[in-house]
């Protein structure tokens, strides 16, 4: 379990230290990610993060609004979903749900590690940087990628965008995904 904890901060981490640089006048611009705008999508990361817990530990509490206090808002966040797997008697319920009897554990360390590294990848191109993703988590979203199957990567992400042919891993990843990744 340190290790699905440890990926979570990490992974965690970085999409709180970006959402915290987002100046007041960027909540509202536009995203990689549909018609998201920067605000929506720190909002869904938010919500994934948060809507599980709330499935299996029913006392869990309501966290801040992200777009409120970013920085306090996650830090709140990190606190309970590390509460939730770190306690056994709440890791190991079975969620359900789409993606079967999966424990909230697997449910955190699976599907919301997919949301918070592409999302943050996501919420950094919009910001203007260059945006990399560790290779480790690279692998670990396509062994994610290949448990959850095609249709629920398409219902969650939509259609796939043909990858350069001189694509890395990243690129093919987001491409999958349904993002065109220009290396910058």
């Amino acid at each position: 379990m340190d290790e699905v904890v440890q990926r979570y901060l990490r992974r965690s981490d970085t999409f709180a230290r970006t959402v915290a640089t987002v100046p007041e006048t960027g909540w509202d611009a536009p995203t990689p990610c549909g018609d998201w705008t920067v605000r929506d999508l720190a909002a869904h990361v938010a919500e994934m993060n948060t809507i599980h817990l709330g499935r299996v530990d029913t006392s869990a509490p309501a966290v801040p609004s992200v777009t409120g206090d970013p920085l306090a808002a996650w830090q709140s966040i990190q606190r309970e979903v590390c509460r939730g797997l770190t306690d056994p008697a709440i890791a190991s319920v079975p969620v359900g749900g789409r993606l079967g009897d999966w424990t909230y554990a697997e449910i955190i360390d699976r599907a919301v590690g997919v949301e918070l590294v592409v999302h943050h990848w996501d919420l950094a191109r919009a910001l203007g940087w260059r945006a990399r993703i560790d290779p480790a988590d690279v692998a670990h979203l396509w062994q994610t990628i290949e448990l959850v199957g095609e249709e629920e990567v398409r219902f969650g992400f939509g259609p796939a965008v043909p990858a350069p042919t001189d694509a890395d891993e990243q690129a093919r990843l987001l491409a999958y995904l349904g993002r065109y990744d220009d290396g910058r």
